[in-house]
C-alpha cells in the first residue's frame, strides 16, 4: 500500500486519535485494497460514519459576516452623532439602538459607519453583521456566530443560534465580551418576537441586555413592539441641502466632473435629499455623460420613468434601483390589516401634495368610493349580501373611516408616508420619490381615474367659509400639486369643480395676485382643452375679468368685461342669463373705474332687460336694483339710495325671507346709507339688529357676519364713541386673523379702521405707525399699485400731517398722486380725492393762496366728473371757503359758506353733520369779520342742534361748546365764558380723555 489509508476489513481506532476512531468501517467480502493518499475499498462498505474533532472557539477580536463597504463620498451625518452618544460617557448598559426610517435614507450605511469605528477604536471583542430581512436570514447568521464562536453544531441552525444568543448572557466569572451584533434591513418585527406556539418562530432572536453588548438594528418598520423600554429609536431622515450638495460635489469631483453649484442645489431639491437617489443620479450623470441641467430636464418630463434614470450599474453594492426601492415595503404594507387597502391609498396620495396632505381628503366619501373599488385583488376584503332583488355577485362591504386611517397607518409603520394622527388635524407627508414611482405605475385609464377622484375628495373636503388657515393653505397646496401632476384628466369630461376653488380660495384668502395669476392660468387651459365657446370657457373668463379688478386692474376688468360681453352676445345671445350677468359685472367694473354715471346707466338698462326677460323677482333682478342703489348713492343721491335700499328690503323679504343672505347685505346696505345721510344712532341701531340676524343665520365666524361687526364699530364712532369704536375694531381684528387669517381683505380693512380710530381718539402719531406697518402688508399681499394700497398710502399721509408734520403730509400727497393718475387716470374719484388732501396740507404747510388755487382747479373739475351736488364736490366747495379766509379774504370765506349751507340743507338735510360742520364754519367766520355778538348767537343754536342730532357727548358738540365759550369772552362774559370752560373741560376728559389733542393741557 502506499500513502494513504487502504482497508480490507474492520478497522478499529486509530492510535493517537484520543481512542476515539475516526472512520469506523464495516466490510464484507474484501479483497485487495491500494491506497494513494486517500481511502481504498475493495469490498462492500456496510456503514460509513465520519466525525471530525472538535472545531476550537475562534479567538477574539472576530468578527461574523461581511460590513457592507464604505459608500463612495459617505457624509457623516448626525444620525452618527447620535449612534455614539448612547455608549460614550462611561455608561455600564447600553441600549439597544433602532434606525428606522423610509428605503433609501441609508440607515445601513450609518450602521456600517457605527460598526467599523466601534472596531477600529478597539472596542469590541466581537462584531456580528447579519441581514435580517427575514427570520431564517437571522437564524443563519446567529448560527454561524454559534459555530464559529461556540463549537456549535453546524447541522442544527436553530440551535447554533440559540447556542450562540446564550453565550452573549453575562455569566459570573466568565470574561466578559464587548460585543456589537447588527441586525440589517429587519422586514418584519415578528421575525424577532419568539412564538413558543409557533415551530417555527418558536424562540426570541433579540440579543439579550448585557452591560457589555450593544444591539444596533436597521429597519424601514415603525411598530411599537420595535421600540420600548432599553430600545432607542433614532429615525434616519433626508440629508440636509448642505450634505446633499457636498455628498453630490465629492461624487462629481472624483471623476474630475463639476457642474454648476446651482444646478447641483436645484437637481438636490428636485430628488428630495434623499441618499439613495442622489447616489444613482452621480452613477447615472458620470455614466450618460450628461450634466445635472440634463438630468433635472429629464426628471422633470412626466413622460420619463424613474427606472429610465437609473445606472446600467448600481454604485455602493447597491442591490436594488431607486424605482423598485420601495416595492417590497409597500407588498408589506398591503398585508397589514386592513389588508388591501394600502396600495390604493398610496395611489391617491401620489398626486397630492408630498409635505402634507390633510388626512380628511385622504379618508372622504369619494377617496373610500376608490379604496372599495381598487382593494388589491389577492385579498378583496369582506362582502355584503346582494340585496333580495338584486343577482349577481356579492357586492364589497364599504370602507369605514378607521379603515381608511388604518390604511394610513399601515403605510407610515412601512415608512413610505409618515401620519401623526394624535394632532389636532392629522396630515400625511410622503416623500416626492415615492409619489414619482407610485405614478409612474399608472396606466393611462387608472391615472385619469385616480386625479378625478383626488379632485372630488378635495372637493369635497373644502369648508365652503376657511375658518382653519392652515387647512386652507393644505388644500391649496395638494390641488395645485394634483394640476401640476394630472392636469389634462380635470378637464375631460370637463373642468372639474377643484379648479374654480382653488381660485376662489386664493382670492378669498387675500391672495389677489396670486388668484389674478392663477385665472389666467385656467382660461387659457380650459380653452385649449374645451374650446372658446364651452360653458366653463366663459365661465372662466368672466371670474378672470373680475379677479383683474380685483387684483387692482380695472381698467383691464372693464376691458375683459367688454370683450366677453361681445362673445357671450354672439355665441349666447343677448337675454342669456349668463349674458345678462356680464353686463352687471362691466357695470360694476365701470363704477370701479371711476365712470358712476356710466355705471348707474347700466345698471338701470340691465335692470330694464331683467324685468323683462326674467321677471321684476328674479334673484337676480333684485341683485341689480341693490347694484344700482350702491351706485346712486356713490353718485351722492344718499337720500335716493336709503329709498331704494328701503324699497329693495321690502321686496326680498316677500321673495327671498327675512334671513336670506342677499336680504340681509341689503339691510347692512340701509343702515350704511343712513349713516352717510346723517343718522349715526339709526345706523348703529339698524347695524345691531343686523348682527343678531347674522350670528343666528349665518354664525359668528361668517365673512358677512364680521363685516357687520366691522361697520358697527365705524357706526359707533361716527356717533361720537370713538373708544368703543376702537375697543370692537380691536376685537373683531383678532378674530378675523383667527377665521380668515392675517392677509385677508377684511383683516385689512379692519386694520385700517383701527387705525384710523386711534388717530380720531387723539393719538396721530400711533395711527401713523399702523398706516405705515399696515402699507407694507398691503405692498406685500396687493402690490404697489393695487387700490386699496394707494388707500392707505392717502391715510398714512393724513396722519403724518395731523402728527404735526404738515409738509411731509403735502409730499406724501404729491408722490401719491402722481401714482394715482398713473393707475387709476387723473379722474378716477381716489384721484380727486387725494387731490382734495394735497390741497389742504400746503395750505396747512403755510401756503394758504396756493391750497385755494388747488381747490379752485379741484371744484371744476368735481362738478364736471361728479356734478355739483355731490358730497365730495360740497367737502371741496367747504374747503375752497375756508383757504380763501385763511388766505385773508374773510368775506368771501363767509359768503361762500352761506352758499354752501344753503345747498347742502337742500341736498343733505339740515341736519346731517356735513350740514352742521358748514353753520360751524360760517360762525367761525362771522367772528373772524368782527360779528362777535352773531358767532355767539349762532353757536348757541348750533349746539343745541348738535345735542340733539349728534349727543352731548359727541366730539363735535364738544368743539362747539368750546367755541361758544370763546366767543362768550370775546363777547366780555368772562366769569360766563370761565365757568363754561371749566363745564367742558370736565366732560373733555371723562370722553375724550386728559392726553386728546382737544383736551386742554394739563388737565387733571
Amino acid at each position: 500500500m502506499g500513502e494513504g489509508t487502504a482497508v480490507s476489513g474492520y478497522r478499529g481506532p486509530v492510535p493517537g486519535s484520543g481512542g476515539e476512531p475516526v472512520f469506523p468501517v464495516r466490510v464484507s467480502r474484501t479483497g485487495p485494497a491500494t491506497s494513494y493518499g486517500g481511502f481504498a475499498n475493495s469490498g462492500y462498505i456496510h456503514e460509513v460514519v465520519v466525525q471530525q474533532a472538535p472545531r476550537e472557539p475562534a479567538p477574539w477580536p472576530h468578527q461574523v459576516g461581511a460590513i457592507p463597504a464604505a459608500a463612495q463620498s459617505f457624509q457623516h451625518r448626525t444620525e452618527a452623532n447620535r449612534l455614539r452618544e448612547a455608549v460614550e460617557g462611561g455608561g455600564t448598559a447600553v441600549l439597544s439602538q433602532v434606525l428606522t426610517g423610509m428605503g433609501g435614507v441609508g440607515k445601513t450605511q450609518l450602521a456600517a459607519d457605527y460598526a467599523r469605528t466601534a472596531q477600529g477604536e478597539g472596542n469590541l471583542d466581537v462584531l456580528v453583521w447579519i441581514t435580517a430581512s427575514d427570520r431564517s436570514s437571522a437564524v443563519s447568521g446567529y448560527a454561524q456566530a454559534g459555530i464559529e464562536l461556540c463549537r456549535a453544531d453546524p447541522d442544527d441552525p436553530e440551535q447554533a443560534a440559540r447556542t450562540f444568543l446564550a453565550w452573549l448572557a453575562p455569566k459570573a466569572g466568565q470574561q466578559p465580551c464587548r460585543w456589537l451584533i447588527v441586525l440589517d434591513d429587519v422586514a418584519d418585527p415578528n421575525d424577532l418576537i419568539g412564538h413558543p406556539e409557533n415551530p417555527g418562530n418558536h424562540f426570541s432572536l433579540w440579543p439579550p441586555a448585557s452591560p457589555h453588548g450593544q444591539t444596533l438594528l436597521t429597519t424601514r418598520r415603525r411598530d411599537a413592539a420595535l421600540f420600548g423600554q432599553d430600545r432607542r429609536r433614532i429615525d434616519v431622515g433626508l440629508f440636509t441641502p448642505a450634505e446633499s450638495a457636498a455628498y453630490f460635489t465629492a461624487a462629481l469631483h472624483a471623476q474630475h466632473r463639476a457642474d454648476p453649484e446651482d444646478q447641483i442645489t436645484a437637481l438636490a431639491a428636485e430628488l428630495g435629499h434623499l441618499p439613495l437617489a442622489l447616489a444613482q443620479a452621480a452613477a447615472y450623470l458620470l455614466d450618460a455623460g450628461i450634466t445635472a441641467a440634463g438630468y433635472r430636464d429629464l426628471l422633470a418630463d412626466r413622460a420619463t420613468h424613474l427606472a429610465d434614470l437609473a445606472p446600467d450599474s448600481l454604485p455602493d453594492e447597491q442591490a436594488t434601483a431607486l424605482a423598485a426601492a420601495w416595492s417590497l415595503s409597500l407588498d408589506r404594507a398591503d398585508s397589514l390589516r386592513p389588508a388591501g387597502l394600502a396600495r390604493p391609498m398610496l395611489h391617491l396620495a401620489s398626486l397630492l401634495d408630498a409635505n402634507g396632505i390633510p388626512q380628511t381628503v385622504l379618508t372622504s366619501e369619494p377617496a373610500r368610493l376608490y379604496l372599495v373599488a381598487h382593494r388589491t385583488a389577492t385579498d378583496p376584503g369582506p362582502t355584503r349580501p346582494a340585496e333580495p332583488w338584486q343577482s349577481g355577485p356579492e357586492k364589497p362591504s364599504p370602507v369605514t373611516v378607521p379603515e381608511a386611517v388604518g390604511a394610513l397607518r399601515s403605510l407610515h409603520r412601512l415608512s413610505l408616508i409618515s401620519h401623526d394622527p394624535s394632532t389636532p388635524h392629522p396630515t400625511v407627508r410622503v416623500h416626492q420619490l415615492i409619489q414619482r414611482t407610485t405614478r409612474d405605475t399608472h396606466a393611462p385609464d387608472q391615472h385619469h381615474e385616480v386625479a378625478r377622484t383626488t379632485a372630488d375628495a378635495l372637493t369635497e373636503t373644502w369648508p365652503e367659509i376657511e375658518r382653519d388657515a392652515d387647512l386652507g393653505q393644505a388644500l391649496r397646496a395638494s390641488t395645485a400639486a394634483l394640476i401640476r401632476h394630472a392636469e389634462n384628466a380635470l378637464y375631460r369630461p370637463d373642468a372639474h369643480e377643484v379648479l374654480h376653488r382653488l381660485g376662489e380660495s386664493l382670492s378669498g384668502s387675500g391672495q389677489v395676485t396670486a388668484a389674478n395669476n392663477y385665472y389666467e392660468h385656467f382660461a387659457d387651459t380650459v380653452c385649449r382643452h374645451l374650446g372658446p365657446d364651452h360653458p366653463d370657457t366663459i365661465a372662466t373668463r368672466s371670474i378672470l375679468a373680475s379677479s383683474r379688478g380685483e387684483a387692482g386692474d380695472v381698467a383691464g376688468a372693464v376691458e375683459a368685461s367688454a370683450d366677453l360681453l361681445e362673445h357671450m352676445v354672439r355665441v349666447l345671445g343677448p337675454d342669456h342669463p349668463s349674458t345678462l350677468i356680464t353686463r352687471s359685472n362691466l357695470a360694476h367694473w365701470r363704477g370701479e373705474a371711476g365712470d358712476v354715471a356710466g355705471a348707474m346707466e347700466a345698471f338701470a338698462d340691465l335692470l330694464a332687460d331683467q324685468v323683462r326677460v326674467l321677471g321684476p323677482d328674479h334673484p337676480n333682478t333684485l341683485i341689480t336694483r341693490n347694484n344700482l342703489t350702491q351706485w346712486r348713492g356713490e353718485a351722492g343721491d344718499v337720500a335716493g339710495a336709503m329709498e331704494a335700499s328701503a324699497d329693495l328690503l321690502a321686496d326680498q323679504v316677500r321673495v327671498l325671507g327675512p334671513d336670506h343672505p342677499n336680504t340681509l347685505i341689503t339691510r347692512s346696505n340701509l343702515a350704511h346709507w343712513r349713516e352717510k345721510a346723517g343718522d349715526a344712532a339709526g345706523a348703529m341701531e339698524a347695524f345691531v339688529d343686523l348682527l343678531e340676524r347674522m350670528e343666528r343665520v349665518l354664525g359668528p365666524d361668517h365673512p358677512n357676519t364680521l363685516t357687520t361687526r366691522n361697520n358697527l364699530a365705524n357706526s359707533r364712532g361716527e356717533a361720537g364713541d370713538v373708544a368703543g369704536a376702537m375697543e370692537a375694531s380691536a376685537d373683531l381684528l383678532a378674530d378675523q386673523v383667527r377665521v380668515l387669517g392675517p392677509d385677508h381683505p377684511n383683516t385689512i380693512a379692519t386694520r385700517n379702521s383701527l387705525a384710523y380710530w386711534r388717530g380720531e381718539a387723539g393719538d396721530a402719531a400711533e395711527a401713523a405707525e399702523a398706516f405705515a406697518d399696515l402699507l407694507a402688508d398691503q405692498v406685500r399681499v396687493l402690490g404697489p399699485d393695487h387700490p386699496d394700497t394707494l388707500a392707505t398710502r392717502n391715510s398714512l399721509a393724513y396722519w403724518r400731517g395731523e402728527a404735526g408734520d404738515a409738509a411731509e403730509a403735502a409730499e406724501a400727497f404729491a408722490d401719491l398722486l402722481a401714482d394715482q393718475v398713473r393707475v387709476l387716470g387723473p379722474d378716477h374719484p381716489s384721484t380727486l380725492i387725494t387731490r382734495n388732501n394735497l390741497a389742504y396740507w400746503r395750505g396747512e404747510a403755510g401756503d394758504a393762496a396756493e391750497a385755494a388755487e388747488a381747490f379752485a382747479d379741484l371744484l371744476a373739475d368735481q362738478v364736471r366728473v361728479l356734478g355739483p351736488d355731490h358730497p365730495n364736490t360740497l367737502t371741496t366747495r367747504n374747503n375752497l371757503a375756508s383757504s380763501r379766509g385763511e388766505a385773508g379774504d374773510v368775506a368771501g370765506a363767509m359768503e361762500a359758506s352761506a352758499d354752501l349751507l344753503a345747498d347742502r340743507v337742500r341736498v343733505l338735510g339740515p341736519d346731517h353733520p356735513d350740514t352742521l360742520i358748514t353753520r360751524s364754519n360760517l360762525v367761525y367766520w362771522r367772528e373772524k369779520a368782527g360779528d362777535v355778538a352773531g358767532a355767539m348767537e349762532a353757536s348757541a343754536d348750533l349746539l343745541a342742534d348738535r345735542v340733539r342730532v349728534l349727543g352731548p357727548d359727541h366730539p363735535d358738540t364738544l368743539i362747539t361748546r368750546n367755541n361758544l365759550a370763546q366767543w362768550r369772552e370775546k363777547a366780555g362774559d368772562v366769569a360766563g365764558a370761565m365757568e363754561a370752560s371749566a363745564d367742558l373741560l370736565a366732560d373733555q376728559v371723562r370722553v375724550l380723555g386728559p392726553d386728546h389733542p382737544d383736551t386742554p393741557p394739563n388737565a387733571p
